[in-house]
């Protein structure tokens, strides 16, 4: 939404910023949207999977069902503090680390975030492919292409386009998932597969661990949705909005996802799609079904492919000093990130589950710290009072790198690596504790604890109030003058 000559707002559909500040005049929308936003983005195919390898891995279905649901509401609340930041600051995400690691360090944790993007978007495409190929009766790789066309166009539209599909991918994943559950319950005998308890504690962790990086994912780029909402937006309201949609929709989808696995066993893996779909659908409802579960991807792919956009103009402009990004290097950033995620997508389709269970873990000892930090700083050290243009000035209050966020957040990874537990790096301590990874838990408290000890001096240093461009303008030209 932009100003006209004339005073009055008009509305238009593509968008035209990236990672600079939104203005009042152009603030929009409730926070309903953000709970159907994030509904949507966890009511889809990949969480499905993401719930079935609670089992798959060798957990219980009533342990994993709790363990699932404990990490939700742990994961869950980390990224919606995330999200309640964007009404406040109108900017994004990562923009915001600047603060605590500095206006060229900030790439440092950026970098990982757009392989989280590229990772989560092939991921997330070879599913959606296996729907669409199964819906135009093609082959996956050309399914995985024609699905990340879509994500392109969507993706170059923007902000109002994605919360809009956000709402209809959030009805029909609700009539998708109704429909999935009441053929789940009349064709199988759950409450077999309830009785079948076996807990141990590696898996219960697993599960918790599963859930909670999956919600902790969402943190570098929750806020990227929620900063055109009006500044007076209440923070606890877009908290709750975000957490709601985010643990309600992981959690239906990862306890679909934890019977599905259960019933079928080794059929399982490599046939995910057809799997659940064959569950209680054929013919023409079969067809449907297909069609939502490839629709309920677009929603968090284009979140993904939106996302990189903001990385990479992130990384770049902390090095050229400016805020702005040309609607023709806008859409290469978008082709170069989305045609990685396809490329991957297509050479890893047919060995998808073991690699994506890998690579959500692995990813996690890299997120918690920065999250832990980005945390304290904003709610008990800085206080939300930020000094928005000195965010964009490698000279101002920020500076080039901030010493103690990238000495905490180096701490913050280091302290993980004897407890993680995957196919890319098996920590020594690991067999110590039966197999169970707890890396994830060491990465957001000792970050956390850490930093705030440290840094809680530079609260003092911080503004008294939050500084915004206009008001920069402003004294600018009164001194001028």
């Amino acid at each position: 939404m932009s100003a006209s000559q004339g005073g009055t707002r008009q509305r238009v559909i593509a968008e035209r910023r990236t990672i600079d500040y939104i203005p009042d005049a152009e603030r929009h929308g409730s926070v309903f949207s953000q709970f159907t936003l994030w509904l949507a983005a966890n009511l889809q195919i990949t969480a499905i999977v993401t719930g079935a390898l609670a089992v798959v891995l060798g957990g219980d279905v009533f342990w994993s069902l709790v363990g699932l649901l404990l990490g939700q509401l742990i994961g869950g609340g980390v990224m919606a503090l995330h999200g309640a930041q964007g009404p406040q600051l109108g900017l994004p995400q990562m923009i915001s680390s600047r603060v605590q690691f500095g206006v060229y360090g900030a790439v440092i944790p950026i970098v990982l975030v757009c392989l989280m993007y590229v990772g989560f978007s092939a991921s997330g495409s070879v599913l959606a492919g296996q729907a669409v190929s199964q819906l135009l009766h093609v082959s996956d790789a050309v399914g995985i292409v024609a699905f990340t066309a879509v994500i392109v166009v969507f993706t170059v539209i923007g902000y109002r386009v994605i919360h809009l599909v956000g709402r209809v991918a959030s009805v029909i994943g609700v009539i998708a998932f109704v429909y999935m559950f009441a053929q789940l319950l009349i064709g199988h005998d759950i409450s077999a597969l309830l009785a079948n308890r076996h807990f141990t504690v590696s898996s219960f962790l697993l599960a918790m661990s599963l859930s909670a990086s999956w919600q902790i994912a969402f943190g570098p780029y929750v806020a990227d949705y929620s900063r055109y909402l009006p500044r007076s937006t209440s923070p606890r309201k877009t908290f709750w909005a975000i957490a709601a949609g985010a643990v309600i929709g992981a959690q239906v989808s990862m306890v679909f996802g934890v019977f599905a696995a259960a019933l079928a066993g080794k059929q399982f893996s490599g046939h995910e799609v057809s799997f659940v779909v064959g569950l209680g659908a054929t013919g023409t409802i079969a067809a449907l079904l297909y069609f939502a579960i490839a629709f309920g991807k677009i929603t968090i792919t284009t979140l993904n492919a939106y996302g990189s956009v903001m990385s990479i103009a992130t990384v770049i402009s902390g090095f050229r000093g400016d805020q702005k990004l040309s609607a023709r290097s806008r859409l290469a950033y978008i082709l170069g990130m989305v045609g990685i995620a396809m490329w991957l997508a297509l050479a890893g389709r047919h060995a998808f589950l073991k690699e994506f269970s890998s690579f959500i873990l692995f990813l996690l000892a890299f997120f918690t710290p920065w999250s832990a930090i980005n945390l304290v700083d904003y709610y008990f050290i800085t206080r939300d009072r930020y000094d928005v243009p000195a965010l964009y000035d490698p000279d101002g209050r920020y500076g080039r790198w901030n010493v103690t966020g990238i000495l905490v957040y180096m701490i913050g990874v280091l302290v993980q690596l004897p407890f993680i537990s995957s196919a890319f790096y098996t920590g020594p301590l690991v067999d110590m504790l039966d197999g169970t990874d707890i890396s994830w838990i060491v990465g957001l408290i000792v970050p956390a604890v850490l930093y705030y000890v440290i840094a809680r001096r530079k609260g003092r240093e911080a503004p008294a109030h939050l500084i915004l461009p206009t008001e920069t303008a402003r004294a600018v030209e009164l001194v001028s003058k």
